[in-house]
């Protein structure tokens, strides 16, 4: 355990940060799983509204830092491949 007084608000700032993006990226795996049993499915409207809300929550997961632009940005790409292949 750390002695000196900034060392220890880090080590309570970092817990707090990961807690955070453990639940965001919680939230965005959740959302990709209901866009792949959609299209496992073969519904196309229910897999285009778990597309919509997925793309929302991975840009708000890029926005606040959990993911890099560029993976958010490959992560929704390969959704929608995945949703326009059962069209």
């Amino acid at each position: 355990m750390a002695n000196i007084k900034s060392a220890k608000k880090r080590i309570l700032v970092n817990n707090k940060r990961a807690e955070r993006n453990k639940a965001i990226k919680s939230k965005v795996k959740t959302a990709i799983k209901k866009v792949n049993a959609a299209v496992e499915s073969k519904d196309i409207e229910a897999a285009e509204a778990a597309l919509k809300n997925a793309t929302i929550e991975i840009d708000k997961a890029a926005t606040k830092g959990v993911y890099h632009k560029k993976n958010a940005s490959r992560k929704v790409s390969r959704l929608s491949k995945a949703v326009n292949t059962i069209k």
